[in-house]
């Protein structure tokens, strides 16, 4: 308990899945959090579940992770709340499944700008106010993908390439402020994400077949990632920056 006693954190794609997970789990461990999604009901609906738990912990707003501007009113909203800014979870994502021939102009643009640019902006937003702070922890989360090939998902592996590579530069970059950057790099994770599997046989069985190449012969929880950002998003995790820190059952060790 209390390991971000005293914190605060913004965390976007907040409604669901490894969001909401980082969300509770981080109230619960004394940290003040503010929600970010476009799903507005769903994140107002986290939020009051863990202000019952942890009363006045957690306040939610619409969060178009495209818009500077949604990213301002977020970050405005941390500071004038509970006081300031220590941690960015840059979680919001979505899937694109087509390879390079199948994707359209459309997709590309739609995918690249939710996963790539969307951090991009959550960094340059927060940083002021971390600034303000003397410290903080940026976590982007990006994905296996994000380190390996699969022959397909060409949108989604670019966008998540450059999340990896974008934490490192942002690591160097602010640096003397005593602000860290780290990734994180979930393999198979069950979240509201991998729905697009449950309806579509192949699709099923390549995520089949994923999890039974990984050492551990399982997909993942939320709260298995939402572990590892709160040790990023911690003091205990001082000398760690620019790292990306892998969450897939050993996936990518075979």
């Amino acid at each position: 308990m209390d390991r971000l006693k005293g914190k605060v954190a913004l965390i976007s794609g907040a409604a669901r899945g490894q969001g909401a997970a980082e969300a509770r789990l981080f109230a619960s461990e004394g940290a003040k959090v503010v929600l970010g999604d476009v799903l507005e009901a769903e994140t107002q609906a986290v939020a009051r579940g863990i202000n019952a738990k942890v009363p006045k912990a957690a306040v939610a707003i619409r969060l178009d992770v495209t818009r500077a501007a949604d990213w301002r009113a977020a970050v405005n909203l941390a500071e004038r709340e509970f006081g300031g800014l220590d941690i960015l979870i840059n979680n919001a994502g979505v899937l694109g499944l087509g390879g390079v021939s199948a994707t359209n102009e459309e997709e590309w643009d739609r995918v690249i700008s939710i996963n790539q640019k969307g951090v991009w902006l959550g960094m340059k937003e927060a940083a002021p106010a971390m600034r303000k702070r003397g410290a903080g922890s940026i976590i982007n989360i990006s994905s296996i993908y994000g380190i390996i090939g699969s022959g397909g998902s060409a949108a989604y592996h670019a966008s998540k390439g450059a999340v990896r590579i974008m934490t490192k530069t942002a690591a160097v970059e602010y640096a003397p402020d005593k602000i860290r950057v780290n990734s994180i790099h979930p393999g198979v994770i069950q979240t509201p994400m991998l729905e697009a599997f449950q309806d579509d046989a192949e699709l099923r069985q390549a995520l089949d077949a994923i999890t039974a190449v990984a050492p551990l012969k399982r997909a993942g929880t939320p709260e298995e990632v939402a572990y590892c950002a709160l040790f990023l998003a911690s003091d205990e995790s001082s000398f760690v920056t620019g790292s990306e820190l892998v969450v897939d059952g050993g996936y990518t060790a075979v």
